[in-house]
């Protein structure tokens, strides 16, 4: 089989112009294929579809060699995931437990659960469906707010709160993504997932996608345990040997994998006074910016803007500037809604959701500024949770302590005053914004890059610059501000046996599909040390 790759085509090209394209392209008459990836090019302001295909051919070495210089007409490589293979028929021996069911816990659990392992995973928060409920009802009510089940704890992690995106820049030599990409398919996302160079899944399809694995989970004899804190744990002649749960109740198991998302801070701090050490890293901060999603499709699509091939338009942008900070779009969210995504009462924070249509009025995105131990004010490894704390107490009181978020228009936030009401678009934050001057609530220097980048953004996206475009902080848990070192290969901790760190809490991982993989190498892991 062969790979052909930047078959480029209009928007609006048939069936038959694509097939066309490829007998062109390899000069055959006959061809069978399969689209194993499909893109939006926008770029230098000309759109297009860009392909590559699994083709087919008779005659392939032929066809190869009449090629030999075009490096987009290859052998289609072997994108099989094998590391399972080697390890999956294992003595099952003690049982694993797996803290936290977000994308790292889920996946870890499937593999120790197909290898016949029966993992009991423990989840702090509620059942998707439940966790669901809660969330949507503090959205709507303000005053209703489970630090239990939120936009951060429960089944499917943070990630089941966001637009879904089923893409990252990690290195996947073992090809775990596609692999994830098939069973998230398997368990109920659309097909189309398997093909967009840029997929997504949207809220409203992941909560079905985490409810079957969990399913196959427990139809393997696995167990997931909901409303199950992890509040200490056991530590034996430097092992780790088994958790604690806020009931009372003692989990032993064999490994203990922790795959706790980026705002478990109360574990953190549990987990380090056991002498458990950790890492400070930089993570990012600032806002969510919001515009009306017809002037993103126009600025990314100009006269294909709304075509139905194309959907909403993402955009992604980096801006280097003067004060030696860079500012970056982060979990672009098209058609979307800014959502309220604290974990902790007293405290305001943002992020972004987009159902799988992202047919919302509104395009948002994080607006970042990276920091890092030298703006945390403090040496302590967890200082930079209590920086994040720091700007959330800001927000929510400045938000009228409430849970509303403080919001500024995008104009008065460049000319340095308050703003007062809302201009031509309407902020989607539940509960509801309080316009102010967020220098009550940035640090200056975010603010000041913030402030510088607009005018380099706005080069490549004309428009962005919009007055009336709305900025709602605090936007705040980009990543994990810290790191728990562990060995390169076995993946256990550096400093305790049997404590297998992992996924976005850990500091290895940045969304839902590293984290999933990640997840997947933890596993493995244990099942080779099983097997030798």
């Amino acid at each position: 089989m062969l790979q052909v790759s930047q078959l480029k085509l209009p928007v609006d090209h048939s069936e038959a112009e694509l097939r066309q394209a490829l007998l062109d392209r390899l000069q055959v008459k006959e061809a069978a294929y399969t689209i194993k990836q499909r893109a939006i090019d926008a770029r230098r302001g000309r759109v297009h579809f860009s392909y590559t295909l699994l083709v087919e051919v008779k005659h392939e070495a032929d066809v190869l060699k009449a090629h030999q210089d075009d490096t987009q007409i290859v052998p289609a490589p072997d994108e099989t995931y094998r590391e399972f293979d080697s390890c999956r028929h294992v003595h099952a021996g003690e049982r694993p437990v797996v803290v936290g069911t977000g994308p790292c816990g889920l996946f870890a659990g499937l593999l120790l659960a197909r290898a016949g392992l029966k993992p009991i995973l423990l989840e702090r928060g509620k059942a998707a469906g439940d966790r669901a409920r809660d969330v949507t009802g503090f959205w709507r009510r303000g005053w209703d707010f489970n630090p239990e089940s939120n936009v951060q704890y429960g089944e499917g992690g943070a990630g089941t709160f966001s637009d879904g995106k089923l893409y990252t820049q990690i290195r996947d030599r073992e090809h775990r993504i596609p692999w994830i990409l098939k069973e998230m398919v398997a368990a109920g996302a659309p097909e189309d997932i398997l093909i967009k160079a840029r997929p997504h899944i949207g809220t409203d399809r992941l909560i079905k996608v985490v409810r079957h694995i969990r399913e196959e989970i427990i139809s393997l004899g696995g167990e997931v345990r909901f409303g199950s804190r992890v509040s200490d744990v056991v530590i034996e002649k430097g092992s780790l040997r088994a958790v604690v749960l806020a009931d009372g109740s003692v989990i032993e198991g064999s490994p203990i994998i922790f795959g706790i998302g980026h705002s478990s801070r109360d574990t953190f701090a549990m987990l380090h006074a056991h002498g458990i050490p950790f890492d400070p890293k930089p993570f990012s901060v600032g806002v969510r910016i919001e515009h009306p999603q017809r002037l993103v499709d126009q600025m990314l699509y100009g006269k294909w803007a709304g075509h139905e091939r194309l959907g909403s338009a993402p955009y992604k942008f980096v801006a280097h500037c003067r004060t030696g900070r860079s500012a970056y779009s982060f979990c672009m969210c098209p058609g979307g809604l800014v959502v309220a995504a604290t974990s902790e009462p007293g405290m305001v924070v943002t992020n972004g959701m987009s159902s799988y249509a992202r047919a919302e009025a509104n395009a948002n995105a994080g607006f970042m500024v990276e920091v890092g131990p030298q703006d945390y004010g403090d040496a302590h490894p967890l200082a930079g949770i209590e920086f994040q704390r720091q700007i959330e107490r800001r927000a929510y009181e400045t938000g009228g302590s409430n849970y509303h978020a403080p919001a500024q228009l995008l104009g008065d936030f460049l000319a340095g005053r308050a703003s007062s009401s809302q201009g031509s678009v309407k902020p989607s934050y539940e509960p509801g914004v309080v316009w102010t001057d967020l220098r009550e609530v940035l640090p200056e220097r975010v603010i000041a890059t913030l402030k510088e980048a607009v005018s380099h953004i706005n080069k490549s996206l004309p428009g962005f610059d919009l007055a009336d475009a709305v900025l709602t902080a605090a936007e705040t848990r980009s990543s994990a501000p810290v790191r728990i070192p562990r060995d390169p290969v076995t993946l256990e901790c550096t400093s305790l046996k049997n404590f297998y760190p992992a996924g976005e809490g850990a500091g290895y991982a940045g969304g839902i599909i590293s984290a999933a993989a990640d997840g997947m190498r933890v596993a493995e892991a244990v099942l080779k040390a099983r097997v030798g």
